[in-house]
């Protein structure tokens, strides 16, 4: 079976991992691929590679197009293992070829896998004949790695943008128009607010670079490639990159003896009766990747937990600290939940929300034991009354 030709003389030659599910806490529920790119020009030019345990499969694809000692050039638009970890193998595989990256990207690849690689290092803007095409390559800094780049064919008119613009998303079809919609753009939601995030703000200052380029085709590393919603994905960046909320509550919770679930849903009716979309999510039952990417967009987030040893429960833990790794910021967040003979996860909770760089840590709510009605009648307010100000904002 040959490769999927993309485009005139551009093969995909990467590969799909249908079975991860956790990729460095990232619930990769769709699993995810690793794409790579193989252009036959005067000189044969192969984009990222894929991830180490699939070193077989892209050599093997590779070899349905063109020998392998036939590339001449590999360009490393990222040094992260899951784009870079063929990187040793083909050194070997292709002995002619010369590696192009950047100078941070040279130094990672130096200390991850050896000094074993002819590399060339590219600045911002470089250009790299090789026949018909010229490639320009552009900085992406911290998009999300300080090697990160981007890699232009106007030959072509495809932007192999890296990371940007990816899903960690499956599927047997390789271009947006194929698969469903809803899941896609969950799946391009879910990736930026697990892995962008924490740039968030960088993002415009991308756009405004690759807004000078004629793109009829967005070819990432992970993911489907983007034809036909071009227009769509890079609104959805624009927006995702300024902060643009949606007005929703998101309310995470974990539960020793019922307790907190009953605070959390009291909570949750109350907040819904003034007029806002509430999600709630029980932890343990849910990936912190999953509240994440419903959180990206939200306007508000309550936290809460019941007391264990002083402290919160470690499913709450786990994701109050992914939360501080994405830096949440611009929402309004506050903690609840019961305690017995002494309290303390509350308190530990808002240490942590104010470390997240959430915009403002609001009184939060706590009872002793298990809720009687009159302290879920005051949940139910509490709720509605924090459901106001995520709307006067």
């Amino acid at each position: 079976m040959f490769p999927l030709q993309i485009a005139e003389n551009i093969y995909d030659v990467g590969v799909q991992d249908w079975a991860v599910r956790d990729f460095h806490g990232y619930k990769t529920e769709r699993g995810a691929t690793y794409n790579s790119y193989l252009i036959m020009d005067e000189k044969i030019t192969l984009i990222d590679t894929v991830k180490a345990p699939f070193t077989e499969e892209l050599l093997a694809n590779i070899s349905k197009v063109t020998p392998l000692d036939s590339i001449d050039y590999i360009v490393i638009n990222h040094v992260e293992p899951d784009h870079s970890g063929a990187m040793p193998v083909l050194a070997k595989a292709c002995p002619k070829a010369k590696f192009y990256i950047t100078m941070q990207g040279k130094k990672e690849a130096i200390q991850h896998y050896g000094d074993i690689f002819a590399f060339e290092v590219v600045k911002d803007g470089a250009t790299l004949n090789i026949g018909k095409r010229t490639l320009t390559f552009a900085s992406m800094a911290m998009l999300h790695w300080p090697d990160s780049m981007a890699t232009y064919s106007e030959h072509d008119k495809i932007l192999f943008s890296n990371d940007a613009f990816g899903q960690h998303y499956a599927t047997s079809k390789r271009f947006d128009s194929e698969v469903n919609q809803d899941e896609l753009f969950y799946e391009a939601k879910k990736y930026f607010a697990n892995i962008l995030w924490p740039y968030a703000k960088l993002i415009g200052n991308a756009l405004k670079k690759l807004g000078g380029l004629d793109i009829k085709m967005i070819a990432p590393s992970h993911g489907v490639i983007w034809t036909e919603h071009i227009a769509d994905i890079l609104r959805c960046y624009s927006e995702w990159g300024s902060g643009v909320q949606d007005g929703s509550l998101v309310i995470a919770y974990d539960s020793m003896w019922g307790g907190t679930e009953k605070l959390a849903r009291a909570i949750a009716r109350g907040a819904a009766n003034a007029g806002i979309v509430v999600k709630v999510f029980k932890m343990g039952a849910t990936p912190n990747s999953t509240v994440a990417a419903e959180l990206f967009t939200a306007s508000g987030f309550l936290a809460g937990s019941s007391t264990l040893n002083c402290s919160m429960l470690p499913n709450m833990g786990s994701l109050l600290i992914y939360l501080k790794g994405l830096g949440a910021k611009g929402k309004k967040a506050a903690a609840f939940g019961t305690f017995g003979w002494a309290g303390g996860a509350q308190k530990d909770m808002e240490e942590l929300l104010a470390k997240s760089c959430f915009d403002a840590v609001e009184p939060g709510f706590n009872c002793k034991w298990t809720p009687q009605q009159a302290e879920i009648e005051a949940a139910e307010k509490y709720g509605y009354d924090f459901a106001l100000k995520l709307k006067a904002e």
